[in-house]
């Protein structure tokens, strides 16, 4: 069996109205007044104020940052360090929103207690003083940032992605509400749930997989792939919803015990240069990177194929994504994306120099990056 070093950190709280125990939960991490990250779309569906409610009646003081977009910049992370120190003292963070808001406020948590910028932190275990209690509510069942102790975020000027982790950036407590999903879009439903397919699907293959990983990423797997078109069709679904939210979290915690692969590694420079949304290009790359790892893992793959109700092994899985994307009508081809052929090889270069290519169980260079770019386009 694999080595690996499972230490669980966050307190999980699941439930439909979980979010109205936040002001007792930020208590009791000692909370007298909090800073809530999120995004100015999310403060128009009565979620944020329904965590402001809910520290108000805890006699908990915030301040509201709404300064978060998709992809979020290291420019945002110092805009929301400034704003805190303008609103101060801070004594907690909550993290409410997607992906995006919940890797700024562990952004700003790093640089709001140890200073520097975000660059400084690039890479794991770089903060030396105590960080902030923070709390994350994910309102989107995709990334499952609010499992893993890294944030993503992007170089202003370049817009390379900068994976920063801390064991200390952690969120301690994580509120997980169906409820919270109800007013996502579909197009967001959809790539964000593909998104969390993915990261059950690379996660179980990668070079780092462990016993604890791969029971995560199945167990992910499971749920996404059961409640995926239910929910996609009517986000007023709890019980698929809730499933999903889960699936999307389990799906973080084999990311944060294993890592990812060449998808994700072809994806940021996708995202980087071509505003498309990270669920979007990491979709679309999937199928291509299974069928280039197959002959590698071949048997986890008819494993993964087996739990999610699938014949064919990685094959299946290929074309479930596809199928996945067509029913949503999601571009399939990089052609179909303003991407042009000669743009593939600066690509290729790009995402040789992503960390979660160097996980993938089948190694990847410039040259293999460069063809599963080929296949896709």
């Amino acid at each position: 069996m694999q080595d690996f070093d499972y230490n669980p950190t966050t307190r999980v709280i699941f439930g439909e109205n979980a979010i109205d125990q936040l002001g007792e939960l930020a208590k009791e991490l000692g909370a007298k007044k909090a800073l809530l990250v999120t995004d100015p779309g999310l403060a128009k569906t009565g979620s944020v104020a329904k965590a402001l409610t809910a520290l108000n009646k805890s006699l908990i003081d915030s301040a509201v940052f709404q300064g978060v977009i998709e992809n979020p910049t290291t420019g945002q992370v110092e805009s929301g360090v400034q704003f805190a120190q303008e609103n101060g003292p801070i004594d907690i963070i909550i993290g409410l929103g997607g992906g995006s808001s919940l890797d700024c406020a562990k952004g700003i948590n790093f640089l709001l207690t140890n200073g520097g910028k975000m660059e400084d932190y690039w890479g794991f275990g770089k903060a030396k003083k105590p960080m902030l209690p923070a709390i994350g509510i994910p309102t989107t069942a995709g990334t499952g940032s609010e499992a893993q102790s890294f944030a993503l975020i992007a170089k202003e000027d370049t817009h390379q992605k900068m994976a920063c982790g801390d064991i200390k950036a952690r969120f301690r407590t994580v509120i997980l509400d169906p409820n919270l999903l109800q007013t996502v879009p579909r197009n967001v439903a959809a790539v964000t749930g593909i998104d969390a397919i993915s990261h059950a699907i690379e996660s179980f293959v990668s070079m780092k997989r462990n016993a604890f990983s791969q029971m995560f990423s199945k167990q992910a797997l499971k749920l996404l792939s059961e409640n995926y078109r239910a929910f996609i069709s009517d986000r007023q679904n709890l019980a698929a919803a809730g499933k999903m939210l889960l699936g999307a979290h389990l799906a973080g915690n084999a990311i944060e015990n294993s890592m990812l692969g060449a998808a994700h590694a072809c994806a940021n420079p996708l995202t980087a240069h071509f505003d498309m949304t990270h669920g979007a290009a990491v979709g679309l790359m999937l199928p291509h990177v299974i069928r280039f790892n197959a002959e590698t893992v071949n048997g986890f793959y008819d494993e993964l194929a087996e739990t999610a109700g699938l014949k064919s092994g990685a094959e299946g899985l290929a074309a479930r994504i596809t199928e996945l994307f067509e029913m949503d009508h999601l571009p399939v081809r990089l052609r179909d994306c303003h991407i042009s052929e000669t743009e593939l090889p600066e690509l290729a270069e790009e995402a040789a120099e992503q960390w979660t290519g160097k996980f993938n169980p089948r190694p990847v260079g410039e040259t293999e990056l460069l063809e599963l770019y080929r296949q896709a386009f």
